[in-house]
């Protein structure tokens, strides 16, 4: 199963409905936590998110308002008993704030920690790329490995069914019959994860080709100059961002207590994003993952 599950809406100021920043993306068997900002493990629990589903922990940067519920999450999974390693994944020159935060956490949970410092692949189909906000910071990539989608049609006039499928798959070529006559190519999925950030080759290089991009909108378009200032994305670049990487659905979030309607931004977001689907989050959203694009034969 697939699915996103906001936690946390809000930028520095949490408001009276939104928290400082949280989300979980459920992707097969593992539990990802993006920016547990204060209170997320609350959220969790308004959420119906568990401590036992997360399996790694990845912070874009190391503002208050996007780490500092990380002790209160660990105590958690601590009081919980979660026996699985949870791995967290943050920038290297956040080193000793995040040995501070781990410290004053409950022991008990088999935690790894994962600095990186350049752009590239950090675990399993999990990579990172550089954005440009006031401290260092990365944006996250998660990519399914592309397949192979078979056409049963195909299947039926080669004469090939049963355990000969996976033959086929396996070794390429059977009874004259190749593994391309009848199938397609099917791109694994992929979700982005664009926080903190003035507009940046590595934010582009995230949404490029992203099923579900998830991008903060800290300001609307008539304050881009407080963005440009701060170094974040207005809505409207934001979804020029999904425009350029032909994305499936904008998630927008990270929203400045500012705005107590983000309707507008959504508008604004729309008005630039091309083909991309905008939704504008709300704490505790549960966002089902896009279907497959459809593939030609």
């Amino acid at each position: 199963m697939r699915e996103f599950v906001v936690l946390g809406t809000g930028s520095q100021v949490p408001s009276r409905t939104r928290n400082h920043n949280g989300y979980l993306l459920r992707w097969d068997g593992e539990g990802l936590l993006f920016d547990p900002g204060e209170g997320t493990q609350r959220q969790m629990i308004y959420a119906g998110v568990s401590a036992g589903q997360i399996t790694r922990i990845c912070l874009t940067h190391l503002h208050g308002d996007h780490c500092y519920g990380l002790p209160g999450v660990l105590s958690r999974m601590a009081l919980d008993g979660v026996a699985h390693p949870v791995h967290l994944h943050y920038p290297a020159s956040g080193e000793e704030i995040v040995k501070a935060l781990v410290s004053v956490s409950s022991p008990g949970i088999d935690l790894r920690l994962h600095p990186h410092a350049e752009a590239g692949p950090i675990a399993p189909g999990l990579e990172v790329r550089p954005l440009q906000h006031r401290i260092e910071t990365y944006g996250y990539r998660l990519v399914e490995p592309d397949g192979l989608t078979f056409l049963p049609e195909r299947l039926a006039e080669a004469g090939i069914s049963g355990p000969d499928v996976g033959r086929l798959q396996r070794e390429g070529k059977l009874r004259g019959v190749n593994l391309e006559d009848v199938s397609v190519p099917r791109p694994g999925q992929r979700f982005a994860f664009v926080m903190d950030t003035a507009p940046c080759a590595g934010a582009e290089e995230l949404a490029d080709g992203a099923d579900m991009l998830v991008a903060e909108s800290t300001f609307d378009d008539d304050d881009a100059e407080l963005a440009a200032q701060y170094r974040h994305l207005t809505a409207g670049q934001a979804g020029a961002l999904a425009a350029a990487g032909g994305v499936g659905l904008l998630v927008l979030t990270h929203f400045s207590s500012r705005y107590v309607d983000v309707g507008p931004l959504a508008e604004q977001a729309r008005a630039q994003a091309g083909g991309a689907v905008v939704q504008a989050a709300n704490d505790f959203d549960r966002i089902a993952f896009p279907k497959r694009r459809r593939q030609s034969a």
